[in-house]
């Protein structure tokens, strides 16, 4: 394992293991490889695919669009998702018969039923990555987290990073961008 920075690392860094969002990644990676190799192999679903089954046990019927922007994930993401889960017969869609745009889905029973087998597994493999961590110090880091994700949200705001990925034309797979 790499050296593991101190508070003053993290404040100025000066090598890539001084990054807090490297770190961060190299922590979740850790666990959700585990999570990745259980829902697919265990139950043939992906990763995204159980964010979705997961968000529509706990929160119900929903569109599809709040359900993208509940994931943070874009629409054209979500749909080829939720059309896998419809074809898996894991959720179900009906169009709003106001608005005929307007899909709502929720989960089948078969989606219900997996939910209730896997959601135990994964809440076991939390349990597992949090043992021997003290009390006090998850309540520390969950205030940390709560600070990083309303500081990442407020830096979005201020658009502190005006570059855009040009995912619809390839990015940078098909174009190296110009040095300037």
């Amino acid at each position: 394992m790499q050296a593991f920075p101190d508070a003053d690392a993290l404040r100025v860094p000066r090598t890539l293991d001084d990054l807090l969002l490297y770190r961060l990644s190299r922590a979740v990676r850790a666990g959700s490889g585990m999570a990745t190799r259980l829902v697919e192999g265990g139950f043939g679903i992906t990763r995204r695919e159980w964010g979705m089954i997961a968000t529509l046990a706990q929160e119900g019927e929903m569109t599809s669009s709040t359900l993208a922007t509940h994931l943070h994930l874009d629409r054209v993401r979500t749909s080829r998702g939720l059309r896998s889960l419809v074809d898996k017969q894991l959720v179900e869609r009906r169009q709003d018969s106001e608005d005929r745009r307007e899909v709502h889905v929720r989960l089948s029973a078969s989606g219900q039923q997996l939910f209730g087998r896997l959601f135990p597994r994964i809440a076991g493999l939390n349990t597992e990555l949090l043992a021997g961590i003290a009390p006090a110090h998850l309540d520390i880091f969950l205030q940390c987290l709560q600070h990083l994700e309303q500081r990442g949200s407020e830096l979005i705001a201020q658009g502190a990073v005006a570059e855009k990925a040009d995912r619809r034309s390839g990015g940078t797979r098909h174009r190296w961008p110009e040095r300037g």
